[in-house]
């Protein structure tokens, strides 16, 4: 698997993910989601939004407690959003729980961010480029290098905070040292494998992942005695995370020549990126974060802790608690690392559907007329036109349009209600007929207008529908025969629970019972005949063993008279 993706046990086809998904980076193949790579900007909100929670992440957790088990250098970058993200009485509780799992060193990754304040800070004094795009969130720099290419050039070529403070770090420490980055977003494994970054972070974790390992070791963060982080950082780089915080770091007033513009959540960003494209916007620097609310609102944010406006207090009271920037004083220390970044074009251009193939596609989908185009958003693009193009590129499947297949449902429902030889008779919880088809209708002589909202005992006995209600019992393939409609009916009534309803289906056996009958009458009547047949051919051969008995007896004297004859001839011969 990737680094992000569905769980295939528990997708239920809802395209819910679809929907959050603003770049349609959500593939439906065999009704099943699954995320395409070179579309997908690491976002994570189709994760958090998936009802099923079938996600799949990629955790590095077993590589960082492995690299513990080998005694390598263990060092903690965790992102200032720590300290609404978890429940403590003191922030400084959870350097004491990352250093009882085995990290020898813990930092929080505002050290970095104000490495990139400072170096932000120089690019806008520079002032020669028409517009500046903050490059702290890793999604919104997909979002530009594969969806708006052409604005590459006014991301500010500067890392990030992660991998400035990763740089810090391992030119500190040594580049055989163990980084870990710890944090609310996944756009940061992502990141974290970049080529460009090659060495620099060795693992990256959610919150929500720390939490698992927390429990796992029966760590109680609450419970511990506060330790100091072993740098301290800055109030301008802790309020990274919170929206706006970036500019804020290194924009004091707003005489500049830039105009600020902060922008969160993936469809303002989309709709700001759109606007630049189309030179509307100049003189600007726009500070982009993917997740509404910036940071805070991250998909690795622990789910307990849902309350967004509480967890920014918290990490806003964290923040004032910070002194104002140390960066300026130990900068020259790391002057000679490079914290420079390079953006690429990584657009996927696609073939567009001719309008004849589009058509085509959307007549397949009951859509034969304008009018017919619903744009429900139901399948997760915004109009039919827009998913029939997915379909025509294989991203999308037919079966995808919702009121299609509930049209094509109930149309298949009512040609077998309708046209059903047996008859099917739905009952309330009342005993009261809810619904009677046409073959009802003719085999108890009643229009189902007639007896609709009425009980089902004004036409037959209910004594069995009353039996299955009570006992919750099926009754399944029983006769029963209804002699004053001149019928017999092989009769199953049904309990269906969740919709506290009867349903009674019969088969007229009326036929099959005067067949059975006839069989019956006709088999005893060639009983009867084969019984006479034999009784006369008894009879027939008791006479002619009696007239055979006679005859062979005057056979026999008048043989014997011969014999006799004869002898005394050959006597007198003599």
């Amino acid at each position: 698997m990737g680094i992000l993706n569905f769980s295939q046990a528990n997708c239920k086809n809802c395209y819910k993910c679809l929907r959050a998904c603003p770049v349609k980076a959500i593939k439906i193949k065999n009704e099943q989601a699954e995320i395409v790579e070179e579309l997908c900007i690491g976002c994570g909100q189709c994760l958090i939004i998936c009802p099923q929670n079938a996600r799949q992440i990629k955790s590095d957790l077993q590589e960082i407690k492995d690299a513990i088990k080998s005694n390598r250098r263990m060092i903690a970058s965790i992102a200032p959003s720590f300290a609404g993200a978890f429940s403590m009485k003191d922030a400084r509780q959870i350097v004491t729980a990352l250093k009882l799992l085995g990290f020898h060193i813990v930092e929080e990754t505002a050290i970095g961010a104000e490495a990139v304040a400072i170096l932000y800070k120089e690019y806008v004094a520079l002032g020669k480029y028409e517009n500046l795009i903050t490059t702290c969130c890793p999604s919104g720099n997909y979002l530009v290098e594969k969806y708006f290419p052409s604005l590459i050039k006014y991301l500010i070529p500067v890392v990030s905070p992660m991998i400035a403070h990763g740089k810090i770090l391992k030119n500190e420490y040594g580049m055989d040292s163990y980084v870990v980055f710890i944090g609310p977003c996944t756009g940061k494994k992502i990141e974290s494998i970049n080529f460009q970054h090659k060495g620099i972070i060795d693992a990256v974790i959610t919150f929500e992942e720390l939490k698992k390992w927390l429990e796992e070791e029966n760590i109680i963060l609450k419970e511990l005695a506060p330790k100091n982080f072993d740098k301290e950082s800055s109030r301008e780089g802790c309020g990274f995370p919170i929206d706006g915080g970036v500019l804020k770091s290194f924009i004091n007033d707003d005489k500049g020549k830039y105009e600020i513009i902060k922008v969160d959540g993936i469809d303002q960003c989309m709709k700001i990126f759109q606007s630049i494209k189309q030179g509307n916007i100049k003189n600007a620097c726009i500070e982009v974060s993917t997740c509404r609310g910036s940071c805070v609102g991250g998909p690795g944010m622990l789910k307990h802790e849902n309350d967004f406006y509480k967890i920014q207090k918290k990490i806003k009271e964290y923040v004032k608690s910070k002194e104002a920037s140390f960066m300026d004083k130990r900068y020259e220390d790391i002057e000679n690392i490079n914290f420079t970044k390079k953006f690429f074009d990584r657009n996927l251009s696609k073939k567009k559907a001719s309008e004849e193939e589009i058509r085509s596609i959307l007549r397949k989908i009951g859509k034969y007329e304008p009018e017919d185009e619903l744009n429900c958003g139901g399948c997760g693009y915004n109009t039919c036109r827009e998913k029939a193009q997915a379909v025509y590129e294989g991203m999308a499947e037919l079966n995808m349009c919702l009121p299609f297949m509930r049209s094509k449902a109930e149309r298949l429902t009512n040609v077998i209600f309708e046209n059903t030889p047996n008859i099917i008779i739905l009952v309330d919880e009342n005993m009261h007929v809810k619904e009677f088809n046409p073959t009802a209708e003719k085999i108890f002589n009643i229009r189902a207008e007639e007896i609709k909202d009425k009980p089902i005992s004004v036409i037959i006995d209910d004594h069995i529908f009353q039996k299955v209600k009570e006992t919750k019992k099926d009754f399944i393939g029983h006769k029963v025969a209804y002699p004053q409609y001149g019928v017999v009916l092989l009769q199953s009534i049904l309990y269906l629970e969740k919709q506290n309803i009867l349903l009674a289906i019969m088969t007229n056996t009326t036929l099959e019972e005067k067949h059975k009958k006839e069989l019956i009458r006709v088999k005893e009547k060639t009983i009867d005949a084969a019984q006479r047949v034999i009784e006369k051919q008894m009879r027939v051969a008791q006479e002619i063993a009696s007239l055979l008995g006679e005859t062979t007896a005057e056979t026999k004297m008048i043989l014997t008279k011969l014999k006799q004859i004869a002898l005394d001839e050959n006597g007198d011969a003599k």
